[in-house]
């Protein structure tokens, strides 16, 4: 939400004002007394010439958390703005995990020239987590954490923690490793707090941890960190070494990105347009999936030529083939919407996949029965055909059914092929409803011919 108070628009109007006067002490003055949000609000509106000016008036670590606001998209066209000096220092003072997610935005070339500018100790973090797979546990996790040792006592811990804590990313779940760095445990904040200085962490740490292996999806770690409701998880390798942390505004990001993905695939594009998108840009992303659907709506269109001769002795049927295939279209997006949502979710699975089927036959039976019920007294009242009613009303209650079926088999047989379940897009679960509800209205129709002419 945007800051609209007096004084944030005074804020804004002697920024652009020191900007303008070339006023470095007035800019600094206030712009940072705003909030990093506000900061990267006003930034975003500026000129490419403005933010030029900014990169000269602000110190790289002041530079960074206005970064850690920005899309990962955009922040990739920034920092190609920057001196390729300043920027790497920029990455110096980023969280290693943001620093790694912008860098998988810039090509290689891009990638090692900042690496080589940056501080050493920097520079191997994000190379060791620059080999991780894209969406895994490792691609997304943190090397800025606090460990202590299992064998130290309550204040060598604090101690310890009082000098590691300005450069971590959080503090309020400790880890506890042996010698060999295995995770052994997990100490909250407060219990270090209230316990005797004497004690040994050993005591009164947790031994049951859960974690995430380095290699696990994305997806099941926001899962994770949402049923146990984690500030931070732990993330270790095979042998049980901890690596690093996932925070939960990492995970934020995931969930905000999975279901931005899982949307623009119910909707039939390849990636959700983004407003930086050009025209042409955004025209390559849409149109091989609307190419694809032309020729599956050609199909539905030689379906109906094929009944040219039933449309011909009866042409009122043609008034209710939009109704049908609409229908049989919204009834099967619904179904893929809920199905699609619930195996995200994990519902789906554990309520099981015949459990699941049984349940939507039985809701598609029941909407169809209505529907056709509905359809078949507003023709009686409208035509007075009791049999072009009954026709309309059994082509919309079996296309109900099988649309429901269909919206809800599709996803879940995807997901257990292991094929992203949201590819069932809503475009193409319509199309197919389509093609099918012709089918069956035209087949009831021909079938019942004599009665209707």
């Amino acid at each position: 939400m945007q800051n609209n108070s007096m004084e944030y628009q005074n804020s804004i109007k002697n920024i652009y004002s020191a900007l303008a006067e070339d006023s470095i002490d007035q800019f600094r003055s206030e712009f940072l007394e705003l909030h990093p949000y506000d900061q990267t609000s006003i930034f975003k509106e500026l000129s490419e010439d403005a933010r030029t000016q900014i990169y000269t008036y602000l110190s790289p670590e002041e530079m960074a958390e206005i970064i850690e606001n920005f899309d990962l998209v955009e922040v990739g066209i920034i920092m190609t703005e920057m001196n390729p000096t300043y920027a790497a220092h920029v990455f110096d003072e980023l969280p290693t995990d943001d620093a790694v997610d912008i860098m998988n935005k810039l090509d290689h070339e891009q990638i090692a020239s900042y690496l080589t500018l940056m501080d050493k100790d920097e520079a191997k973090e994000i190379k060791d987590l620059l080999h991780y797979e894209e969406k895994t546990a490792g691609s997304i996790m943190t090397t800025e954490y606090v460990v202590v040792n299992q064998k130290m006592t309550i204040r060598e811990a604090m101690n310890h923690l009082r000098h590691k804590a300005p450069d971590a990313e959080t503090i309020y779940y400790v880890f506890v490793i042996d010698d060999l760095r295995r995770l052994v445990g997990v100490i909250s904040l407060r219990d270090l707090i209230v316990s005797e200085e004497e004690w040994v962490v050993s005591d009164i740490m947790s031994e049951h941890v859960v974690y995430a292996s380095v290699g696990d999806d994305q997806e099941l770690i926001a899962k994770l960190m949402r049923d146990y409701d984690f500030l931070a998880l732990p993330v270790v390798d095979f042998k049980n070494r901890l690596l690093g942390i996932i925070t939960v505004d990492d995970i934020l990001d995931v969930m905000d990105e999975e279901a931005s993905d899982d949307y623009s695939k119910l909707a039939g594009v390849s990636d959700m347009d983004r407003n930086n998108l050009s025209a042409i840009d955004a025209v390559k992303k849409r149109l091989p999936w609307l190419i694809i659907l032309l020729f599956l709506g050609m199909i539905t269109a030689s379906l109906i030529g094929q009944f040219e001769s039933t449309l011909e002795q009866v042409a009122i049927l043609a008034v209710f083939i939009p109704l049908i295939a609409g229908m049989a279209g919204n009834t099967g997006t619904q179904a893929l919407a809920v199905t699609v949502r619930s195996i995200a979710t994990g519902d789906a699975l554990s309520e099981g996949f015949l459990k699941r089927l049984k349940r939507e036959l039985f809701t598609g039976f029941i909407t169809g029965l209505i529907c056709g019920a509905t359809i078949v007294l507003i023709i009686l009242v409208w035509k007075q055909d009791i049999f072009l009613g009954l026709v309309v009303g059994f082509s919309i209650m079996i296309s109900l059914i099988i649309a429901t079926i269909a919206g809800a088999f599709l996803p879940l047989l995807m997901h257990k092929l292991n094929i992203d379940p949201a590819v069932a897009s809503g475009p193409f679960i319509t199309t197919i409803n389509d093609i099918i509800s012709i089918i069956i209205y035209f087949g009831t129709a021909t079938m019942f011919m004599e009665y209707l002419t």
